[in-house]
């Protein structure tokens, strides 16, 4: 082997390595937002949560990177640990399909079918492929995909290369001797180990063990301890994320590398021994890329199949060793989640539902200061506010280093989406401050609502407390259809306040009500108005970045043109709800 064999050894790698992200980070884009929301709603159930970890890991082919999103999530107290256990495992089971696919560099033969299974061909067709996409199509999601095709031929096409590299080994007396040192099993758990924590990929290990077993003195009783090698040190990834995270989140990685080590362990307390005794003389076969990918599996499902009956017993185990501080506190949007946009964005989403329920909670403590003034409600409303403030301070900077690492086209879109209604629900926030300062300065002057100007305000509260709703359910739901039909109620709460404008001027006039009785009524008006507003733009928000169905431009126009009969029986009808005959 020389010096042009271990550049292009090394070469192959790079190419490999860059494969993996590439195929890594397109499929994590395409598999979308839905992604954590999907994940935390199955790891209730730990079988649900063992075949959804492997499916996830088949589908963004990284058992590591699903590792950092979970401690992301436990440290930003979205899960606990115990729900991450489970995925934890059917990641690790899910990550052995990049071996299978390596095997394919073991298919040999004269037969054109079995030659266009070799990875050498099928790779450039998948890249021909793959380019044609990514130049020609205008889709995104056409894009995406032949970015995927490109990543997947780098990676096979960096498989052969280490491959061929490696074929002049099969005739060295030098390599012959080296694999002497591998026939202890501790030396080749500890090389494999520490290669893969270098690299930071436990399938490019495993695929230069592949690449190696073609040059046929690979035996069996080599390969289990390298494979092994390859799975602990894999959780190097998971312990680098772990750096500066609350020590509940720390436990996260702990599950992953008790998992390895203890299957490990287990390995070489049970089968060494035996083989001292009895000495096996399977050891010595000789594997190619299929036998080194199915220990792989074997070693990973084997693993599963002991330690998931003693999830708890695992979980108390971690808890010890990394026992709960009184300071630890979760972290609001963890920044580890920034590796994966799509997920960032979905649990800003989240976040973004808990300031609607924060600024929904404000309006309705507003409307109920109006009804009846409470004294002890200042420091509930102050510390609403401040919240929602918080979440529009932290939702805000956290979207921008999203926008940083650089999402897809429809991520994009809802991080927009996202900024927008940050600003209207603290606006809103505001406004209802607003009312509440309001009526307490009303109450400072021992004053109040005459009863008639009290029964206007309750009439056109609960106008206003139906449109904040909607426009809320509208956005959590995106109900794009369900807020075309809101833009009535604002204009039908527009003219009630014009109603109720006179009306409060002719009972000034008349003196049944106090100039300052007065001011109060008007203003509180008008921050009914712009409350509307802010409502309607929340709603209107989920037609504007509804993906797919229609654009906003077109359902705008259609409301306003092709179904104006239908918005002006929604406005008839409103008017008969809200604003009573005798008006």
């Amino acid at each position: 082997m020389d010096i042009f064999s271990i550049i292009q050894l090394l070469g192959g790698l790079a190419f490999f390595l860059y494969g993996m992200s590439i195929l890594s980070s397109t499929l994590k884009s395409m598999a979308g937002s839905k992604l954590g929301t999907l994940l935390k709603q199955v790891t209730d159930n730990p079988l649900k949560g063992l075949i959804f970890g492997a499916a996830i890991t088949v589908a963004i082919q990284s058992s590591s990177a699903l590792t950092v999103m979970l401690v992301g999530f436990v440290n930003s107290g979205l899960m606990e640990l115990n729900q991450t256990i489970a995925v934890i495992m059917g990641s690790n089971i899910g990550t052995t399909l990049t071996a299978w696919i390596l095997s394919l560099t073991g298919i040999s033969g004269s037969n054109p079918l079995i030659r266009l299974m070799e990875p050498k061909n099928f790779s450039l067709i998948f890249a021909l492929i793959g380019a044609i996409l990514v130049m020609f199509a205008k889709k995104q999601k056409r894009k995406d995909l032949g970015n995927m095709l490109l990543g997947f031929a780098i990676l096979m096409t960096g498989m052969t290369m280490m491959s061929s590299s490696m074929s002049p080994l099969a005739d060295s007396p030098a390599f012959a001797r080296l694999l002497t040192a591998f026939s202890n099993p501790l030396i080749a758990l500890l090389i494999s180990t520490v290669l893969t924590g270098i690299i930071q990929s436990s399938a490019a290990t495993v695929g230069m063990l592949q690449a190696l077993s073609l040059t046929g003195q690979i035996s069996l009783g080599i390969s289990i301890p390298l494979v092994m090698g390859a799975n602990i040190g894999t959780c190097v990834t998971a312990l680098l994320s772990a750096i500066g995270v609350n020590r509940k989140a720390k436990r996260v990685p702990l599950v992953h590398i008790l998992l390895k080590m203890s299957g490990t362990v287990l390995w070489f307390a049970i089968f060494y021994p035996i083989n001292s005794v009895v000495h096996f003389g399977f050891l010595n076969h000789i594997v190619g890329p299929f036998e080194v990918a199915l220990i792989h599996t074997i070693f990973n499902v084997l693993i599963t199949v002991v330690f998931f009956p003693f999830r708890m017993q695992m979980e108390k185990l971690c808890c010890r060793i990394i026992p709960d501080a009184p300071d630890d506190k979760d972290t609001f949007l963890d920044p580890l989640l920034l590796a994966t946009p799509s997920i960032a964005i979905a649990e800003s989403r989240n976040a973004v539902n808990r300031m609607a329920v924060c600024t929904r909670d404000a309006l309705d403590v507003a409307c109920a200061q109006v009804r009846g003034y409470r004294e002890d409600m200042a420091n509930y409303i102050m510390s609403n506010e401040d919240k929602i403030d918080s979440y529009q301070d932290h939702i805000g900077s956290f979207l921008l280093q999203v926008n940083q690492h650089g999402p897809s086209v429809y991520d994009a879109d809802e991080l927009s989406h996202l900024l927008l209604l940050i600003n209207e629900y603290e606006r809103l926030g505001d406004h209802a401050v607003k009312i509440f300062d309001v009526m307490s300065g009303l109450h400072d002057q021992g004053s109040s609502f005459t009863e008639e100007a009290q029964k206007d305000m309750d009439r056109i509260l609960t106008a206003l407390t139906d449109c904040y709703a909607e426009a809320f359910r509208c956005d959590i739901e995106g109900d794009a259809e369900g807020a075309g039909a809101l833009l009535p109620l604002k204009q039908v709460i527009g003219k009630f306040c014009e109603i109720l404008r006179d009306r409060h001027s002719r009972r000034l006039a008349e003196g049944i009500c106090s100039a300052e009785q007065g001011l109060a009524f008007n203003d509180i008006l008008t921050y009914i108005e712009s409350i509307a507003s802010h409502s309607i733009n929340i709603a209107t928000a989920a037609v504007r970045y509804s993906p797919g169905k229609f654009s906003s431009s077109e359902y705008m126009h259609n409301l306003n043109t092709v179904s104006q009969r239908s918005y002006q029986e929604r406005y008839d009808a409103l008017v008969k709800k809200y604003i009573s005959s005798e008006f």
